[in-house]
């Protein structure tokens, strides 16, 4: 028999999210504050509530450590606290500034997912509190997230009623319309179930892909109107890693030069992705905000080098400070690092032999 323990009304609007630790409740409102209440006898900790945004708190969550919780609000951006006594420990904005409506914790505590309205999906680094990666999804807002047990991927969840894969890099790996209307919750059993297509494919190298991986890799790139001609041909992952633009001209016979270009972008990624598996990428080459290889990097009014487009987005979206130490920018000028992207090339060269 379930039986009422105990009321809590403490806020003064709609509550929003909960979540529970070992010792402790939070909850969330659109009173844009955090609450957290002791289990022992649910009074509220010292500390609570907690008041840092400045709009309503969409979605809260523990570490699984415990000493961590964090909170997501309309104002873009997530708030780390620290559980023990209600300290902000870090305010982490969405690049996108959209309103972010979930967050989650990696198993082991050291990375924090967030989910906005606009699709953008951010990996942060707990160490450092730093963006990490980040990503998008096509359509819809992004309202549900949940990590694998072994923190290997995760899964969003959108609005349009789209499920979205992610390994730990922030690649996807599956994308599908899982329901007609939005999704508004996920969660991944601690029991891994075998033959599970997302595991395998963290798990093999894509040398050794078959032809069902390279059609599912095909969907995750917006190329499924491919996947039949692929099979046809028999390309498996060690023929999909050798295409050219000969081949996928007189053997494949696709007659767009901007497809084809298209495609080969794509392939030049996973090889990338491939090369980078074997041998890591020096930190200095990649973009500070995107953490990927620079392509074209320049150099900002901070004296810190990133990928142009990030750069370019970052200030688009009116933001005038570093991202690095997030001092005001004195200048919005961008300058190409001609020799650091020597230096890219020359370590590319040779990791091609």
């Amino acid at each position: 028999m379930v039986t009422l323990i105990h009321t809590l009304a403490d806020h003064s609007d709609d509550v929003n999210y909960c979540a529970f630790s070992s010792s402790c409740l939070a909850t969330c409102s659109l009173d844009k504050t955090v609450r957290v209440y002791s289990l022992k006898d649910f009074s509220q900790l010292p500390y609570s509530p907690l008041k840092g945004h400045t709009y309503a708190v969409h979605c809260c969550c523990f570490s699984p450590s415990g000493h961590f919780l964090a909170s997501c609000s309309t104002d873009g951006t997530s708030v780390v606290w620290d559980a023990g006594d209600g300290q902000m420990l870090a305010v982490l904005e969405q690049p996108s500034s959209s309103p972010v409506r979930v967050c989650r914790f990696s198993p082991d505590s050291t990375c924090l997912v967030s989910g906005a309205a606009d699709g953008s999906v951010v990996l942060w680094n707990m160490q450092s509190l730093k963006l990490y990666r980040s990503g998008n999804v096509k359509d819809g807002s992004l309202v549900a997230c949940a990590f694998a047990p072994s923190g290997n991927f995760f899964v969003t969840g959108s609005s349009c009623g789209d499920l979205t894969v992610w390994d730990d890099k922030m690649r996807c790996l599956c994308n599908e319309k899982a329901h007609d209307l939005g999704v508004t919750c996920c969660d991944i059993s601690s029991q891994p179930v075998s033959g599970s297509a997302v595991e395998n494919e963290s798990k093999v190298a894509v040398e050794d892909w078959s032809e069902d991986d390279v059609s599912a890799w095909l969907c995750a790139q917006d190329l499924a109107d491919f996947v039949g001609l692929f099979k046809m041909n028999n390309i498996d992952g060690k023929e999909l890693l050798n295409l050219t633009k000969e081949s996928l001209a007189n053997e494949l016979r696709i007659e767009s030069l901007g497809l084809r270009n298209k495609i080969l972008q794509k392939i030049e990624s996973l090889r990338m992705d491939v090369r980078a598996v074997s041998v890591p990428v020096p930190d200095e080459f990649l973009c500070p905000i995107t953490r990927e290889l620079m392509k074209d990097p320049v150099i900002a009014a901070d004296g810190y080098s990133y990928e142009r487009e990030a750069m370019e987005n970052w200030i688009t979206n009116k933001r005038r400070s570093s991202p690095m130490t997030n001092l005001p920018l004195p200048s919005l000028l961008l300058t190409p690092n001609r020799t650091l992207k020597m230096a890219i090339s020359r370590w590319l060269e040779t990791q091609q032999k």
